[in-house]
């Protein structure tokens, strides 16, 4: 699941029953606290998602993984992603999970610039490094028809869909969105799942909605 929180600014009660709602294993959070607050407020909205926390904020960009207590976390890495200044800080967070009995896959949470030329340097940054069985997700800041959009999807397959996600209380633009490697069997959210969450909710967490996948991790 990927959400953007927007710094918590809004109804971190609602976002979290939203999360609840969803019930992700792993959850790629976008615009968390990026100054001290976030060693406090962070683990206190993991919690009241029933989720945990790694810890780890310096070159983030404001992003973070959180993952349900019955994953395993092999390791975690960040990085910082270069933008002019003095605008928002950008990066990703990373963690390498499993499943008792599965193979490990690699989650990163991304956001990306509100600059275009910046936001197809740190998709080239991001693609650079990826080995296989990858899920990049995060809020894009653009839509289907952008350079660094059509570039993942270049590389990458569009697991979760082109349903809009911004701004909340009326979505318009497919914003959020899941990528996953091709070796990587996925099923996006159905009209089903998504029902399931309360709109007033939604409204009230964020000026984002979430998008969230399954993930076929497979045996070993």
């Amino acid at each position: 699941m990927s959400y953007n929180v927007k710094d918590f600014t809004a109804d971190r009660a609602a976002a979290a029953r939203v999360v609840r709602a969803a019930r992700p294993d792993v959850l790629c959070l976008q615009e968390v606290p990026r100054r001290l607050t976030t060693e406090f407020r962070l683990p206190a909205f993991a919690r009241a998602c029933g989720l945990y926390w790694a810890g780890g904020r310096l070159g983030t960009g404001g992003t973070a993984v959180l993952t349900a207590l019955r994953v395993r976390v092999h390791g975690t890495s960040r990085r910082r992603l270069a933008v002019r200044f003095p605008d928002r800080t950008r990066g990703y967070a990373a963690v390498d999970v499993s499943l008792p009995g599965w193979l490990p896959i690699t989650v990163l949470s991304v956001h990306l610039s509100l600059v275009a030329e910046e936001r197809k340097r740190h998709v080239e940054a991001i693609l650079a490094g990826l080995r296989e069985r990858v899920v990049v997700a995060g809020d894009i800041n653009e839509g289907t028809d952008g350079l660094a959009h059509r570039r993942l999807a270049g590389r990458l397959v569009l697991a979760s869909g082109r349903q809009p996600t911004f701004p909340a209380d009326s979505p318009r633009s497919p914003l959020d969105v899941i990528f996953a490697s091709a070796d990587l069997p996925t099923v996006p959210a159905s009209e089903h799942d998504l029902a399931d969450l309360d709109v007033e909710d939604l409204a009230a967490a964020s000026d984002h909605r979430p998008v969230w996948i399954d993930v076929a991790a497979t045996l070993p």
